[in-house]
This record gives C-alpha cells, sequence and structure tokens, in this order.
C-alpha cells in the first residue's frame, strides 16, 4: 500500500542515524537527566514558567510498544529511529514538569510503509492502547490524539469511530498532505464529513514536501524542518482557504502548527492575487478562515504581531514539539521568547497557556 502518513509518518527509518538525531532531554550536555520533583502530580500553579499549570498541545510520542511490534514484522530498524523517538512517558514528566507543563496531548509518531489495511489498523489499535495505557498510568497527565492516515480512508475511518467513538481520544492528527494530495482536497471530503460529525479537533502536522526523495534534504545542508515543514503547513491551509473546508464542515476545528507557517505573512497576498487560484480565492474568505484556524506556538515561533494581525489571541495554543524539538530548546529558546513577547498581554498569554485549549477541548479539564 502507499507509503502512510499521519504526522508521525516522517519516514525516519530512510534516514542515517546520524541524521535523525536529536539531543535527549536535558538542561546541559547530552543525555544529562532534568532534575526535578514532581512524581505524577501536576506541577503547582509557581512551578517552571508562568503561574499556572500549561497545556502543551504539540508533544510527541512513539510508543514502545508499536516499535517492537514494527521492528518484529520487519517495518523499522529501531536503531535508526531518532533518540527522542526512544524517550517515554517518565522522560515526558520530567521535561513537563520542568515547563510547567500540567497536561500534554500526545500527538502518536508511527512512521513507516505498511503492507496492507489491516496492518496498518494494528499499527493504529497497538498505539492507541499504549497511549490509553500511559493516560491511565499517570492521571491528570496526558490525553491524545488518534492516527490517521488518508491514503487509506477505510482506515481512516475506522480509527476516527475506534479513537473517538470508544476509546476517549480528544481529537484526531493527520499530515498536510499524503503523496501529494493536500487537506481540503475533495478526496478527503467523505472523512472530513465524519470529523465534522463528531465535531472533531483535526490537528495537522507538516511532512517532506512531495516529489523529493523520502528522508533527503530537499536543499543540501539545510533541514527539511526548517523550512519545507512550514511551506507544506502553510500549502494545506491555503488548499482548505480555497477549497472553504471550514464553511463546508463547520464543526470541525483545524489545528495548524508553527504559528500556522508562512500563513500569516502570505495573507495579504492570498487576498490579492488569490482569483489567479483554481478554484479563485474570495478576498473575504482568507480573513475568514484565519480567524477560524488555530495556531500553536511550536518553535521557537517568530514574534507574534504578524499572528496577531490576522488572529484573535484566542486562537493560539501552546506547544512544545517535544522531544522532537531538543528540551534546551523549548526551555532556553521558546519559553522565554513567547513570554518576553511584546505582542502579548498578561491575559493572552494566560489564555494561550491553557484557558485556549480548554474552550477548544473542555475534555482536557477532567482528563
Amino acid at each position: 500500500m502507499p507509503n502512510s502518513g499521519s504526522t508521525s509518518d516522517l519516514n525516519f527509518e530512510e534516514l542515517p542515524a546520524e541524521r535523525m538525531a536529536v539531543s535527549t532531554v536535558g538542561a546541559g550536555s547530552a543525555g544529562e537527566h532534568l532534575r526535578v520533583a514532581g512524581g505524577d502530580a501536576p506541577p503547582s500553579p509557581d512551578h517552571g514558567h508562568g503561574t499556572q499549570p500549561k497545556i502543551d498541545m504539540h508533544h510527541h510520542f512513539c510508543a514502545p510498544e508499536w516499535r517492537e511490534w514494527a521492528a518484529h514484522h520487519g517495518l523499522i530498524d529501531p536503531a535508526r529511529l531518532p533518540r527522542w523517538a526512544h524517550l517515554g512517558a517518565e522522560d515526558a514528566i520530567r521535561f513537563m514538569d520542568r515547563a510547567g507543563i500540567g497536561t500534554a496531548v500526545l500527538k502518536p509518531m508511527l512512521p513507516a510503509r505498511y503492507r496492507s489495511s489491516a496492518q496498518l489498523r494494528e499499527a493504529i489499535n497497538i498505539t492507541l492502547r499504549s497511549m490509553m495505557n500511559v493516560a491511565q498510568a499517570h492521571p491528570a497527565r496526558f490525553s491524545f490524539y488518534v492516527p490517521l492516515f488518508l491514503d487509506d480512508l477505510e482506515a481512516s475511518s475506522w480509527a476516527v469511530r475506534r479513537g473517538l467513538g470508544q476509546l476517549g481520544a480528544v481529537g484526531v492528527n493527520v499530515t498536510a498532505n499524503y503523496g501529494g494530495v493536500y487537506l481540503g482536497d475533495p478526496a478527503y471530503d467523505h472523512i472530513f464529513g465524519e470529523l465534522n460529525d463528531f465535531g472533531a479537533v483535526v490537528d495537522t502536522h507538516p511532512h517532506h514536501l512531495p516529489g523529493g526523495r523520502p528522508g533527503e534534504m530537499t536543499v543540501p545542508g539545510i533541514p527539511n524542518f526548517m523550512c519545507d515543514f512550514l511551506l507544506d503547513t502553510t500549502r494545506a491551509a491555503v488548499n482548505m482557504i480555497s477549497r472553504r473546508t471550514l464553511d463546508r464542515f463547520p464543526d470541525i476545528s483545524v489545528i495548524l502548527p508553527h504559528a500556522g507557517g508562512f500563513l500569516p505573512y502570505i495573507a495579504p497576498r492570498l487576498q490579492a492575487l488569490g482569483r489567479f487560484c483554481d478554484p479563485p480565492v474570495d478576498p473575504a474568505a482568507v480573513s475568514h478562515h484565519l480567524r477560524r484556524f488555530y495556531y500553536d506556538t511550536a518553535g521557537p515561533m517568530a514574534p507574534a504581531a504578524t499572528l496577531l494581525a490576522h488572529v484573535p489571541a484566542d486562537r493560539i495554543l501552546f506547544g512544545t514539539d517535544w522531544p522532537a524539538a531538543p528540551a534546551d530548546t523549548v526551555m532556553d529558546l521558546a519559553l522565554p521568547a513567547l513570554e518576553a513577547d511584546p505582542a502579548f498581554t498578561p491575559e493572552q498569554l494566560r489564555g494561550i497557556y491553557r484557558d485556549n485549549a480548554l474552550r477548544l477541548i473542555p475534555q482536557l479539564a477532567t482528563v
């Protein structure tokens, strides 16, 4: 079957281990564990950054049970996964306590080329069970998304019913494109109709741009996550605007990662030149959709003034991108920059850290 995508399909097995290496959790040298207290209890209001426990809406998770199963079936070489893909719940809690994060919503990672739809369903089921076990073992600390692979619509429909209808997932996780077919394409209308029936939160994540060899840098020496991932998100958002996705499926809520990629910066360009798209983009639809998308802060993100010129602050959600983003990146760069951003008021930051997520997903208050 096609290489199945979801947020988690980053084709890590295609990369040499030295090109996939990401710093393990640590405040100093690589591999140093975080020295914090806390156990499983959410951090107290004065713990870490900010004044209240944050909700991390962009928190990656690679299930150990999935790694074992996928290795057994010859789908991956665990040694070629990035080091951060081997971090577990205890590592996550140490990081969360240090960053003042009370609850993290897990974005599942299960990157492989599956041989059949049945095998894909098994991979999804193993991952869902693993995330449920993590959430049950650490009350109040974790919730999770359902991984969807939109290049297999039947498996995706099953996963929606399984994860949202039966297992208590708080949303679904999809990638910006599958084999070059971007979110918003009519090919996905049926599954988006099902998600609309659930009133689902649809969390998105970029992937490599179509047309390149999986795992290879588009520009030698520049990792794809530096530029290509942001463009991938932007393409998906523009396609959803062009196809009026949020108008046709009004009960879904779409989260764009990394502050929407380049979308806030090209919004005036899209309004002025969208008539050359097919179908043409109505300038009013651009501002309408920009205000209806949600955006996470995983980054570090650029200063927020441009984003806030188009988007109300209550559509912005806190996200770390941990562990794909190393702990020192989050703690030393992303968090200080977010807190010092002059575009945000203290009240807006409180919303970004927690309240906006609770309005979007009230279940997080009782997870």
